[in-house]
């Protein structure tokens, strides 16, 4: 089993969006059984909060549902948890590395660094673009589960 886990600053939009895209994307591909995902705050001002209605409104338009889920923070006991902890922006990694108490096992990536041009995913907090956000976690998704899947083949 290969337990991936997405961070965000709140974990009510980015970190959510990608959980669920990548549970959809695994099930789709017949995986579902081979891996765990979750999402999870880097901060904690909304935890216990539901995803945010925008984000699960693009999510539904996709035919995705989130429903149940809430908003928790990212604990230090989540690095031995999962293989890989993947951070949406640059500020999330470095919350994730405080939280962890480093990398050492080098888990921690930020999303876009799977597909070709990198970056931060778009906040839609700050930007209100959800379809922007919902482009850069479908692409990201789509290169992490290919970068996972080949990794698998190889060992």
């Amino acid at each position: 089993m290969k337990g991936i886990l997405f961070v965000c600053h709140g974990n009510i939009c980015r970190s959510p969006m990608a959980e669920f895209v990548m549970k959809d994307l695994v099930a789709k591909a017949g995986l579902a059984d081979k891996f765990y995902i979750e999402s999870a705050a880097a901060s904690t001002e909304e935890i216990g909060n539901e995803v945010y209605p925008p984000a699960k409104r693009i999510l539904a338009q996709h035919g995705i549902s989130c429903k149940g889920k809430t908003a928790r923070q990212l604990t230090a006991y989540d690095y031995d948890r999962f293989d890989l902890l993947i951070g949406m922006d640059e500020y999330n990694i470095e919350d994730m590395f405080d939280i962890c108490g480093g990398d050492p096992e080098g888990k921690i990536r930020k999303l876009l660094d799977f597909t070709t041009r990198g970056g931060d995913v778009a906040d839609p907090w700050y930007t209100r673009d959800f379809q922007a956000t919902w482009r850069d976690v479908t692409e990201g998704c789509k290169c992490l589960l290919d970068y996972v899947t080949l990794q698998t083949k190889k060992h």
